[in-house]
């Protein structure tokens, strides 16, 4: 996709993160509504799988892309991880505050700086640690909200999103080293992953007997489950293209700022549209972690924003004595 002039182009990205992943959080949510579905994520997970593994096998046919450079043993160890991140992810929203579950979410920065440093051997710096630091406090204050107000709190949903941001911290620097290594692209990483993932998960809901239980509780129920997670599974796949879209064409700081406010508003229509408590403690906690997503961003792109002020301010001088001239005049 190529918009001529550049802002066009952002405008229109920017309304798809919005678009996309706000109908995804909306569907996801929705489809909880049903009592049955909390024990049910993990069905729920197979057909996501088996929706993406179609979408990017799609892709990859119609953009003509060629073999696979990634091996499958590794390929075996993303998909194990993204059933790990996914399936807990959301088989957690059965047992949390659906609010809750977009903030533990957004601390990725907590295990994927814990992650980078044992399996990359990266280096941190201490703006890296105090991101980490904040948001993990963020964090706490956010939980004692949901433990104090949230009528369904259980900390059995704690654990699994939990387990589902390890696995995604191992995910990402797996990914990330596989990628670089091999020169692969991203219609490759999500098929493969998707592909292996769907027999992984297949194997688990036969062995936890939900794959019964969910295609006869689907099969009473067939618009709000396979018609829900259709839509849930589509808008889901559209938006992660979207934001790499984004996120190719107009840098970190935008993406993230364009994500933090969806993630935002996401929270508020969820208070909105599925009545729950609420707390000012919600609004704190939230906004320490924001705060914490930021200082990371800054830190990562800390040369473009030295380097973007100056020009900002001296920009906005000339502007102001440009507006002075002819005021006089």
């Amino acid at each position: 996709m190529c918009f001529r002039p550049y802002w066009l182009q952002f405008i229109v990205l920017s309304i798809g993160v919005f678009v996309f992943y706000i109908g995804y959080g909306y569907m996801q949510e929705l489809i909880f509504q049903l009592d049955e579905m909390k024990t049910l994520g993990w069905y729920l997970t197979l057909f996501q799988f088996v929706l993406y593994t179609a979408y990017s096998f799609l892709v990859k046919k119609l953009s003509g892309e060629g073999c696979r450079k990634i091996p499958l043993k590794t390929y075996a160890q993303i998909a194990f991880y993204t059933v790990v991140t996914m399936g807990f992810s959301n088989a957690s929203v059965g047992y949390l505050n659906y609010p809750t579950q977009v903030i533990f979410k957004c601390c990725k920065l907590v295990p994927v700086l814990i992650g980078g440093i044992l399996i990359q051997g990266k280096r941190y710096n201490l703006m890296d640690f105090a991101a980490a630091a904040l948001m993990s406090l963020g964090l706490g204050v956010f939980t004692l909200a949901d433990s104090q107000v949230a009528p369904n709190f259980n900390p059995y949903g704690y654990v699994m999103i939990s387990i589902a941001l390890l696995a995604d911290a191992v995910i990402g620097n797996v990914q990330e080293k596989a990628m670089k290594h091999y020169d692969a692209t991203n219609t490759e990483m999500v098929l493969y992953s998707y592909s292996l993932g769907c027999f992984y998960v297949f194997l688990l809901t036969l062995f936890k007997g939900e794959f019964f239980v969910g295609f006869n509780f689907f099969l009473q129920h067939p618009l709000r489950t396979y018609g829900y997670i259709a839509v849930f599974s589509t808008l889901g796949f559209a938006g992660v293209n979207v934001v790499l879209s984004l996120l190719r064409t107009s840098g970190a700081l935008l993406t993230v700022t364009v994500t933090t406010i969806r993630k935002t508003i996401t929270i508020a229509l969820s208070f909105i549209f599925f009545q729950k408590p609420f707390t000012s403690k919600y609004l704190l906690g939230g906004s320490l972690i924001f705060l914490a997503i930021y200082i990371n961003v800054y830190n990562k792109n800390r040369s473009k924003f030295d380097n973007m002020l100056p020009k900002l301010l001296k920009t906005l001088i000339h502007r102001k004595k440009k507006l002075f001239k002819e005021e006089i005049i």
